[in-house]
């Protein structure tokens, strides 16, 4: 069928065949098929959804698009972890070395900040030295050898997605559901993993705003999971407020570090706890959530888990020793306070305020081309739940330059609500899918 009959088709609620499916996505990456054609396609989709079976010929046309790696000479489940972005979310930092010294090989291709919530990329490019933009057989020798490998993504995956991802971005669909799952498997099924863990985040720091978007969007990804032969998990985690007490990319670092430790916020601690032995029983390295979280817990009492940190980061190219100096990572020159204005309790966050402070701090990028800062950030000093007295501190600002810092602390005031009582607490993990 020609394009134009694929989006009329789809524009009345017809289903689209599998090999017009892959046709059209082929033909689009090869620049025959117009932007202005696949933006009706995308609208069309956005409007009337695709059911399974598209879906899955959706995503499986966009993961064969580019190159998907073969790790089958690496032994063991390849097992990853996919997070729909948070504020202050640097699970990846401290989750991949742990499912790793528990001897679960872990292939990771990760991104940079997206709008208001922050990257791995950007966290981990704050270690001097690290590099993410290894070739893949450099990829595959470090998921061999090392047991871990995180870099960012190629030009050779998934090119699909990234001219379809720019589109969307432009024409007001990146809210459809099949298209953000289907963006986001087929680059993460490119990394030659056997199975995937997800971590959808729900609240006002997340893209996903409710428990019933959230769930929608883990099963939909799941069920591309299993037509695609992988096994795959989800988590609905709460993101209603930072995760951890930091936001900023070297100061995210610092306290995953300290998590590898045992010395990070309870918060933070639980939701890595709770990814990373979902990813052990994936990986066949123990038999029970409860198994798992005991094989985690050791791992951090006894060191391996900083120990297979620095193994990562000198393999990468980084400086290991700023692992336990922190004074080697990008620091600041100045530092401010934001102060609660009344005795209470804080009682809520605008996490998606929060972020976009980072972002207009330096933490974050406003265009494509902006250069981050990754010295500044917060350090959350107050979070839901906590008494506070008028005059105290509730939020560090780790600044350089002092131009955006007036308008930050506005912003961050603005985020914080006080009031006279505690609000009852959130589960972190709000549910579970498989």
């Amino acid at each position: 069928m020609r394009p134009y009959e694929l989006i009329k088709a789809k524009r009345d609620g017809k289903k689209l065949a599998p090999e017009d499916i892959r046709a059209l996505i082929e033909a689009y990456t090869a620049g025959t098929v117009p932007d202005y054609q696949m933006s009706a396609m995308c609208m069309a989709v956005f409007f009337r959804g695709l059911d399974p079976v598209e879906l899955g010929a959706w995503a499986r046309a966009m993961l064969e698009s580019g190159e998907v790696l073969d790790l089958s000479d690496t032994p063991g489940v390849k097992v990853d972890k996919h997070s729909t972005g948070g504020v202050g979310d640097k699970v990846s930092v401290s989750l991949a070395p742990l499912a790793a010294a528990c001897g679960v090989p872990v292939p990771m291709i990760s991104g940079r900040g997206l709008g208001h919530t922050g990257g791995t990329v950007d966290k981990l490019l704050s270690i001097p030295g690290f590099r993410m933009d290894l070739p893949t057989s450099e990829y595959r020798r470090l998921v061999r050898e090392v047991g871990c490998c995180l870099i960012s993504q190629t030009a050779a995956i998934a090119p699909a997605d990234r001219k379809l991802y720019a589109l969307r971005d432009v024409t007001a669909t990146v809210e459809s559901l099949p298209l953000i799952a289907s963006s986001i498997m087929s680059k993460k099924l490119a990394e030659g993993i056997d199975a995937l863990v997800l971590d959808v985040k729900v609240g006002s720091g997340a893209f996903m705003k409710t428990v019933e978007d959230a769930r929608r969007l883990a099963r939909t990804m799941i069920e591309i999971g299993a037509q695609m032969g992988r096994k795959v998990t989800a988590l609905l985690t709460d993101m209603d407020q930072p995760l951890g007490r930091t936001v900023g990319n070297a100061l995210e670092i610092i306290e995953a570090v300290e998590m590898l430790r045992g010395r990070a916020p309870a918060d933070y601690t639980e939701v890595t706890l709770a990814l990373t032995a979902e990813m052990l029983v994936l990986g066949g390295k123990a038999a029970s959530i409860v198994e798992a979280r005991q094989r985690v817990q050791k791992v951090v009492a006894d060191g391996t888990a900083v120990i297979k940190l620095k193994e990562i980061v000198a393999a990468q190219g980084g400086d290991p020793r700023a692992i336990d100096d922190y004074g080697l990572l990008p620091r600041t020159r100045s530092t401010t306070d934001v102060v609660a204005p009344r005795d209470g309790f804080v009682t809520a966050i605008d996490t998606e305020g929060v972020g976009l402070a980072a972002v207009a701090l330096g933490a974050g990028r406003e265009r494509v081309d902006s250069v981050i800062d990754p010295a500044v950030g917060f350090t959350l000093l107050r979070k839901v739940g906590e008494p506070v007295m008028a005059g105290e501190p509730v939020v560090r600002v780790h600044y350089n330059s002092p131009a955006p810092v007036m308008d930050v602390k506005t912003r961050l005031l603005a985020a914080y609500q006080f009031g006279p009582q505690a609000p009852a607490p959130r589960p972190l993990v709000v549910e579970r899918l498989e």
